[in-house]
């Protein structure tokens, strides 16, 4: 089946009152689950390739990319391909020819005056070459080994009328917002301000993105797509179900050497993982 885009498998989402979930890969073992979590389910989905994923893989983008696209067009569901969290522009300029058919581009680290500027320009290029554009305003703590923001601190919420600003100037297709998420959370304690989201739904044009999504109750995860949420990113759940699957694998089986035999076992739990979220926003 030929790469759907993010864009189209989001409007259909938003069309239709739910949510896709978009899932960062790492290795091919995280790719293939997801794809048959889906295919499992007849539902369409969204693998991300971050720029930490980038840096892990050597700082070499395509290895990785042309893994996902095979492993994407051979898929009984629709597909698409994203290039998550980007910061470098050199790293943002590859993304079309290694397959993506999106971006997020992450300036939420800097001052509104100056994340407006990079985003703009991100989005003047993006849009050239034919690509889906997504930004972060706010700020969703929990990146490279930071400490959530504290839900008072300056910056740790979307605010609306800053956002409808962003959207006009930046002309970015998709906004990721700030409404009590974190990244890289292990625990489902993470609490949803779902009044700040009504808001921001009722105030933009355009879909709106929630990160850090592995540390968000199943009960506030289906309210978050009632009030407005299209596509929803999942990354930790996977991989606290493929290292627990591991490391149980490997406690059962001390003898183990085959990598085979324990990445199997990840696999099989990541596809689980990636079955129950993609259940759950569609209901």
């Amino acid at each position: 089946m030929p790469l759907a885009t993010t864009g189209e498998l989001v409007t259909r989402a938003a069309t239709a009152r739910s949510a896709v979930a978009a899932f960062n890969v790492i290795t091919l073992e995280h790719v293939e689950a997801v794809i048959a979590g889906a295919e499992s389910l007849d539902t369409p989905v969204v693998l991300q390739v971050s720029e930490n994923a980038v840096k892990f893989r050597q700082g070499r983008l395509h290895p990785l990319a042309r893994a996902a696209v095979t492993a994407a067009e051979r898929a009984a569901v629709p597909v698409a391909l994203h290039l998550d969290h980007v910061q470098s522009d050199d790293l943002l300029r590859q993304a079309a020819d290694a397959g993506f058919g999106s971006v997020m581009y992450d300036a939420a680290h800097l001052p509104y005056a100056e994340n407006l500027a990079a985003t703009r320009a991100a989005a003047d290029w993006a849009h050239s070459q034919g690509l889906w554009i997504e930004a972060e305003l706010g700020e969703v703590g929990g990146k490279q080994g930071r400490p959530p923001l504290d839900a008072h601190a300056p910056g740790a919420r979307t605010d609306p009328a800053e956002a409808r600003a962003f959207v006009t100037d930046s002309g970015v297709d998709a906004l990721a917002v700030a409404i009590g998420s974190a990244h890289a959370m292990t625990e489902r304690t993470a609490t949803l301000d779902h009044d700040l989201l009504k808001r921001l739904a009722t105030t933009l044009d355009v879909p709106l993105v929630l990160h850090g999504s592995s540390g968000v109750r199943d009960e506030e995860l289906t309210a978050a797509v009632a009030g407005g949420i299209a596509k929803v990113n999942v990354g930790t759940a996977l991989n606290v179900a493929m290292t627990g699957a591991i490391r149980e694998y490997l406690a059962a089986h001390p003898e183990a050497v085959d990598p085979r035999t324990y990445l199997s076992a990840g696999r099989d739990a990541m596809v689980e993982a990636a079955r129950r979220i993609i259940r759950l926003l569609g209901r």
